[in-house]
């Protein structure tokens, strides 16, 4: 299938490891030009190594903690030097999070920031240049913790929260023709992820988790996350506004 990627300019945010990782290969497949940010410098010349590898035209990176930083300026600065963005993938969040439910204001905040908030600051300034273009595709890295509404109290409820944002604020670029929707992937295991710590372990958690939770009986992998994105980032999804689209292995 022709996705028609190939020189299109893709911004991705949380681009040094996992699931951000498989996202940057899976573009530099389509010969896209890149720009990753991340906060580790290494990783990313490591990854930037590696896409080039894989057939991007361009590989840029940026150090960037978008926690630490004024996301409205460091947007802003992006466009400044690399100008309009075709694509936009906001990879940036986690569970690593408190894990109190009876948690206070400041604790639901920063997860809520971690989760939604920064990558939304970033969409106000990011989004207007892809509306004057007519053209845009911008995607959220969700989870299915919004859905199933099950685990950290704190992270289930941020990204529910990014998928109304997704719905709502969707359906208003529709007509423009900038898409935004989000990938919502189930458990996905990678070097350093939760889960990759018990695999290797064979803690008998893996096997229990697997049996009640994931249908297809095994964890998701980066690349298969990234095969929705970059299908979400091409021309094939013209009809597919608003969206929030399950990767999970049949989550349940």
């Amino acid at each position: 299938m022709e996705l028609n990627l190939k020189k299109k300019k893709v911004l991705i945010i949380g681009a040094s490891k996992g699931i951000g990782r498989g996202i940057v290969n899976g573009f530099a497949k389509e010969n896209t030009n890149l720009v990753i940010v991340a906060r580790t410098e290494d990783l990313l010349q490591e990854v930037q190594k590696e896409a080039l590898e894989n057939g991007a035209e361009t590989c840029a990176y940026v150090v960037e903690d978008i926690m630490a930083c004024d996301t409205k300026l460091f947007a802003s600065k992006l466009l400044a030097q690399y100008r309009n963005f075709d694509v936009v993938v906001h990879n940036v969040g986690g569970s690593l999070v408190s894990r109190n439910h009876l948690a206070g204001a400041e604790d639901w905040e920063y997860a809520l920031k971690f989760n939604a908030l920064a990558s939304i600051d970033m969409n106000s300034v990011l989004i207007p240049p892809m509306i004057e273009k007519g053209y845009g595709r911008v995607i959220h890295i969700s989870s299915i913790s919004a859905v199933m509404l099950r685990g950290n109290p704190l992270y289930a409820s941020a990204k529910a929260f990014l998928n109304a944002y997704v719905t709502t604020v969707g359906r208003q670029l529709a007509p423009t023709g900038v898409l935004l929707c989000s990938v919502m992937p189930g458990a996905v295991a990678f070097p350093g992820s939760y889960w990759d710590k018990f695999v290797k372990e064979g803690h008998p958690r893996v096997d229990d988790f697997l049996r009640h939770h994931q249908a297809v009986n095994r964890f998701g992998t980066p690349e298969e996350i990234a095969n929705a994105v970059v299908f979400m980032a091409s021309d094939k999804s013209s009809f597919m506004q608003a969206t929030n689209i399950p990767v999970d292995g049949a989550n349940m």
